[in-house]
């Protein structure tokens, strides 16, 4: 029956549909807010290019986690020298931390825009609530509750239509690629790919894959490890939903922000309050709520997997044995300090009086800054028969790898010639 194969996959979507929806993150929603007003259609095509590359990552990812039984982290500490692991894990927890100060700014000046209360002081109420959350209920319960609120983010995608958008020029856009060679459109270029292929999601992807499996009681590595090709089935299906969700909402919101903002000539984003109007068309006043909605709910979904990615990179590279976010705080001391540190780090950044948006943007660049030495080590290691065993990846899931390297290396290299 139809609606038996719906519900089965329904029940299937797991850490792929929430590590895609993580993904449009506040600093997401700005990034792709930045883009479309400040190009217009122009970088529509970015998400056709994105989509493929990062569920290649992303089932990498994911694969290694389900072939190994073990976190990124900890396979990187068996096959590399101590210095490479912990190079990695610094990559990841220095755009981590950064990230989460933020989401929090983001998250807090968007309440601003529909309380009238100071910024400053929703972003340590954002931090304590997430904490205690982190802290006193499970995360499978958090996430499965909060990933619902996301469904706000498909107000961009009913925008995008009563926007009425020139669909000539979108189509055209959509798979015609556009470069421009300047600093501002190189950047915004860096900032989608970074926003999109973030190396918190790797560390994420993969642990969560071997939180699944303790929660099916196979709770030794030699327990986790392999996986039937059903298993495998089932998990590409979940990543690849995840990542489609993920780049369907970053085209719309492209395309809503290039259709309001920057049609009306509005191209310079320098406030949350500017990034809302592009919802004015859907709800009139009522949009600042829609988009406060979509920036908390995200938010609120996204800096717990910011820091607890960072947790899980430094207790699989320490060997820490208890190292889980469905463990009481009380039996994973270390683990739960380190996620408590990555946030207060990231709330420190909130109070440095920089413009919420303008940071969103930049946590996004040094993103994709960063990302592609932790994709070599993934296309690497999940290439690797002595780590995968003959789960190695497909020629054609390589080749993704490979060009997702390429493609956000030259990205990488053309923005830092311009700030050179």
């Amino acid at each position: 029956m139809p609606s038996n194969r719906l519900q089965r996959f329904l029940a299937e979507l797991g850490p792929g549909l929430v590590t895609g929806a993580a993904d449009d993150d506040p600093s997401g929603i700005s990034t792709y807010s930045v883009a479309g007003a400040s190009f217009g259609y122009a970088t529509l095509w970015t998400a056709l290019l994105s989509f493929p590359l990062m569920a290649a990552v992303q089932l990498m990812c994911a694969r290694l986690g389900m072939v190994t039984g073990r976190g990124l982290a900890s396979v990187i500490r068996s096959r590399y020298p101590r210095w490479v692991l912990w190079f990695a894990c610094s990559l990841v927890i220095v755009a981590n931390v950064f990230n989460i100060g933020a989401d929090l700014a983001g998250m807090a000046d968007a309440m601003q825009m529909v309380s009238g209360i100071r910024a400053y002081l929703w972003t340590p109420f954002f931090a304590c609530l997430i904490m205690g959350l982190l802290f006193w209920t499970s995360y499978r319960l958090m996430a499965r509750t909060l990933k619902w609120l996301t469904l706000v983010l498909f107000a961009y995608v009913v925008t995008a239509f009563l926007a009425r958008p020139d669909w000539i020029a979108v189509i055209r856009s959509t798979f015609t690629p556009h470069l421009e060679w300047n600093k501002d459109y190189i950047s915004v270029l860096v900032g989608i790919l970074g926003t999109t292929i973030s190396p918190y999601l790797f560390f994420w992807q993969a642990a969560q894959e071997v939180e699944e499996d303790r929660d099916h009681g196979k709770m030794t590595v030699t327990q986790r490890r392999g996986s039937t090709n059903k298993e495998l089935r089932v998990a590409k299906r979940d990543v690849i939903t995840g990542m489609l969700l993920s780049n369907l909402i970053m085209y719309f919101l492209i395309l809503t922000t290039a259709a309001t903002l920057h049609a009306h000539g509005n191209k310079g984003i320098e406030t949350a309050k500017q990034a809302a109007a592009a919802l004015r068309p859907l709800a009139g006043a009522g949009a600042y709520w829609l988009f406060t909605l979509g920036i908390i709910g995200t938010g609120m979904l996204a800096v717990p997997v910011l820091a607890g990615s960072s947790a899980y990179a430094i207790a699989e590279g320490a060997r820490w044995r208890s190292a889980s976010l469905n463990l009481e705080p009380g039996l994973a001391r270390k683990f739960y300090a380190v996620i408590a540190a990555a946030i207060l780090v990231g709330l420190a950044f909130d109070y440095a009086k920089l413009n919420a948006v303008r940071m969103l943007f930049l946590s996004a660049v040094l993103n994709g800054l960063l990302a592609p030495p932790l994709i070599i080590m993934v296309v690497l290691l999940t290439s690797d028969r002595k780590v995968m065993g003959n789960r190695v990846n497909s020629p054609g899931l390589r080749t993704l790898g490979w060009a997702c390297v390429l493609i956000m290396s030259a990205a990488a290299i053309a923005l830092l010639t311009f700030l050179g």
